[in-house]
């Protein structure tokens, strides 16, 4: 190492080891310690991995404290005014904006991909109605890999392409089909005439007894729910798609370990958990109660749907989401829904009062999430289904960035171990009387 190449100094037992610092195009800078373990037979310690870069990466940029997220270096409010969800896609996937003729291409690619297997669509009669459309997603993905075999090869270049433009297309067909079963509605077909999100929200309202016409306001709502879920770096469903993937384990299995991960109420059912406190609070005249449990750090009870871990500062993405809910609450008239009114005051109340504005807990996207999609017509239950549905095209960029790194490991944390030291066997007949039961 130069002189001139800076470094961090950790002296252990004695022992200095120069630890190279490496410099990203923005944000901190990282001490590189993948050889300190060789060197001095120490590990670090960072539960939660908050304090841990695992990983190099150029697709998606946040800084919480000042309230920026950016996509290959585009800020989102721009992607999601200006531009649509197939953009976005094309984007993350490839690394920059499409030109007419790349769009062209890959939007065909995408929707002549949207249908699947007739053969899967029997699957989904093995899962009960009653059954969480996160259950079934969960299932339906995980088996795409014995149906697209033919995609499944990671180190070749066109199947890695193929089958993430499978997923992206085919993921909104089965998530509409996950919302059909579970509601005991007959299966919609893709139709190839229509936009990404207008698509989706056909295959989901649409019944085969009458004709069904998507409004375009409500589905312009529904490419920016989309846009505003698409990445957000290194959470806990994208570094378990990656750490699956970190195995050689197809494509198709690693989007189903997101899936999975991405189900944790505190990851993707974010929105259904600020939507089940809406449903709590019932009436907007329980409010001042409910806000001065909140405040009361005895009662244990949490403000859902503000706040967030890594933004500081305010959700950038909240902003385009509030105007997107006050654009579909207006086309639908809705104006006489209890759980919309509490929503509308509980806003208000936390933007002004000072308890929550010292603390910056604003409204995050999953608060106003929840209210559009409840205002489209969607259950609680489908909240996470559509999270993920937007989420794929994130994991199968990150997939694809981590697979072609040449640097690229499998995945293997360490630990502090403080159980038991080494002890020997004891035979039952001599063990006594157990302590720890």
């Amino acid at each position: 190492m130069s002189d001139a190449e800076p470094s961090a100094k950790l002296t252990f037992k004695g022992k200095t080891y120069d630890l190279p610092v490496i410099k990203g195009a923005l944000g901190p800078d990282v001490i590189d310690i993948s050889k300190l373990y060789a060197e001095g037979k120490v590990f670090t310690f960072d539960p939660g991995f908050t304090s841990t870069a695992a990983c190099e990466s150029k697709i998606t940029y946040i800084d919480g404290d000042e309230g920026i997220l950016l996509h290959r270096g585009y800020p989102i409010d721009q992607l999601a005014e200006n531009g649509d969800f197939i953009e976005t896609c094309y984007l993350l996937y490839y690394g920059e904006l499409p030109n007419q003729a790349q769009r062209r291409s890959f939007e065909q690619a995408i929707t002549h991909h949207t249908m699947i297997h007739e053969q899967m669509a029997r699957f989904y009669q093995g899962f009960r109605r009653d059954a969480h459309p996160m259950a079934v997603m969960v299932g339906v993905v995980g088996a795409m890999s014995a149906f697209y075999h033919d995609s499944t090869d990671i180190d070749d270049p066109r199947q890695r392409e193929i089958a993430s433009h499978r997923m992206i297309a085919k993921l909104p067909t089965i998530a509409a089909m996950a919302y059909k079963y579970h509601i005991g509605q007959p299966f919609v077909y893709p139709r190839n005439e229509l936009t990404y999100a207008a698509n989706f929200l056909h295959m989901c309202f649409a019944v085969p007894c009458e004709e069904y016409k998507v409004n375009p306001i409500l589905a312009r709502a529904m490419d920016r729910i989309f846009i505003l879920h698409a990445d957000h770096e290194q959470n806990a469903s994208t570094s378990t798609v990656r750490l699956a993937g970190s195995s050689g384990a197809n494509p198709f299995a690693c989007i189903a370990a997101g899936i999975a991960c991405l189900w944790g109420p505190a990851h993707g059912g974010a929105n259904e958990a600020a939507l089940k406190m809406l449903g709590e609070i019932g009436t907007v005249d329980k409010i001042p109660a409910f806000i001065e449990k909140v405040k009361d750090k005895s009662s244990n009870v949490r403000l859902m749907g503000f706040g967030h871990r890594v933004y500081k500062n305010y959700d950038p993405r909240a902003k385009i989401m509030q105007q997107t809910a006050h654009e579909v609450l207006a086309e639908l008239g809705i104006k006489d829904d209890p759980l919309l009114d509490v929503a509308r005051e509980l806003e208000r109340v936390a933007l002004s009062d000072k308890y929550f504005v010292d603390r910056k807990l604003y409204p995050n996207v999953d608060f106003y999430s929840g209210i559009t999609l409840r205002a489209l017509g969607f259950p609680t239950s489908m909240f996470t289904v559509l999270f993920a549905l937007a989420r794929t095209v994130g994991w199968i960029s990150q997939w694809k960035e981590m697979i072609e790194d040449p640097s690229q490991r499998i995945g293997r944390p360490r630990q502090l171990y403080k159980g038991p030291q080494k002890r020997d066997y004891i035979p039952i007949s001599k063990r006594g009387k157990s302590t720890s039961a």
